[in-house]
């Protein structure tokens, strides 16, 4: 990649982050609005279930899908 390319693409990324910071600033908003009713937290074990072994269990169940169907396609071609 010559040195053009590589400074577009910085340009193009950086330029991308910077709007996604300006237009995400309500998000971070620490007043409320009218009828946010939040729930109550996440425990840890919670988080981390949702958010790292759930993903995880479904990447081995769709990994292991994927590849049993891969194996029986094999078969069906040599015999």
């Amino acid at each position: 990649m010559d040195k053009k390319n590589a400074l577009r693409a910085g340009a193009l990324a950086s330029g991308t982050t910077l709007m996604m910071l300006l237009m995400s600033s309500p998000a971070l908003a620490l007043t409320r609005d009218d009828g946010d009713d939040p729930g109550p937290g996440l425990s840890v074990i919670d988080t981390l279930g949702l958010y790292v072994v759930a993903p995880i269990v479904l990447f081995l169940v769709i990994a292991g899908l994927v590849m049993v169907g891969d194996k029986s396609r094999k078969q069906q071609k040599q015999g």
